[in-house]
């Protein structure tokens, strides 16, 4: 007696895999949702407060002027420009100051942190004069800047540069003191030169400090362009905050400052591209994977 058996072979679905991933999906956009919505209604309610305080004149809006009066006032500068030209002119001034500055910054503290990382030969000899420069005031250095060039722009890239520098170099510096011994001696051992050292190994392992530097140092190429057009320019947005001080409109101040902070925001957003471009072999972090500010 012989008995047979047939085993139908059920067709494999990738059903919970799918499901996780759509899941997860929906997950981030339920997050992202509710994020955007906290931040329009935080600013609905700032904004409409600072309106509702100084309408019903808690707050003095001569002082503190009010939003819709800075909406306004933004209009007329973009349409009728200011009494040192267009504002899309001042506008382009300062971003040009702070972009020339940020990069050269950016540049001189990568060389910088990266060598002085590399040798403590020089920074035990050089540590102390560059703590020393850091502890100059800002205002002082722009001061000084503005007496030796001129009212020009080569101040304010200089001022801008010089707040960027230490960000950048500090970063740089403690991104190479916490490369891996183990890898270094691994290369080295394997012939490596110390050029290609540098390269492969030191510089992308202190990429993630470098990166995270530069998130707070273009809002410091910003300020260090309105330092110094403050203190002495032609054009700019610093030079049309420190006028709209001196004519005690507060609406112009902040309607300046609202543009400024449109721009760093854009800039932002665009050292995030690049970040992600360049860390791309990076494995995400617990927080990026739970989202990022």
């Amino acid at each position: 007696m012989s008995t047979t058996s047939t085993v139908s072979a059920a067709p494999v679905t990738d059903g919970p895999p799918v499901s996780a991933t759509a899941a997860a999906r929906r997950a981030v956009r339920r997050r992202t949702l509710r994020v955007w919505a906290s931040r329009i209604g935080l600013a609905a309610f700032v904004i409409g407060g600072w309106q509702a305080f100084t309408t019903w004149g808690i707050v003095d809006k001569f002082f503190f002027g009010q939003p819709s009066g800075i909406a306004q006032r933004l209009i007329e500068l973009f349409q009728h420009g200011t009494e040192f030209g267009s504002f899309y002119a001042n506008i382009w001034t300062t971003i040009q100051e702070a972009l020339v500055g940020f990069a050269l910054g950016s540049v001189t503290g990568v060389i910088f942190g990266v060598a002085l990382g590399q040798s403590p030969f020089l920074a035990d000899v050089l540590g102390p004069y560059i703590k020393m420069v850091n502890a100059i005031p800002r205002i002082v250095l722009g001061s000084i800047f503005i007496v030796a060039f001129g009212i020009g722009t080569l101040p304010k890239i200089l001022l801008a540069a010089v707040l960027v520098f230490f960000i950048v170099f500090f970063n740089a510096f403690q991104g190479v003191r916490e490369v891996d011994r183990n890898i270094l001696a691994n290369t080295k051992v394997l012939g490596a030169s110390q050029w290609q050292v540098i390269r492969h190994v030191t510089v992308p392992s202190a990429l993630t400090w470098i990166i995270a530097s530069l998130h707070s140092a273009f809002g410091f190429a910003i300020v260090g362009a309105l330092v110094g057009e403050v203190l002495g320019a032609q054009s700019g947005l610093g030079l049309v905050i420190k006028t709209a001080q001196n004519n005690f409109d507060p609406n112009g101040v902040f309607a300046t400052m609202l543009v400024i902070s449109v721009v760093v925001l854009g800039a932002e957003w665009l050292i995030g591209k690049v970040e992600h471009r360049l860390l791309s072999w990076r494995p995400p972090a617990p927080s990026e994977a739970g989202g990022t500010i």
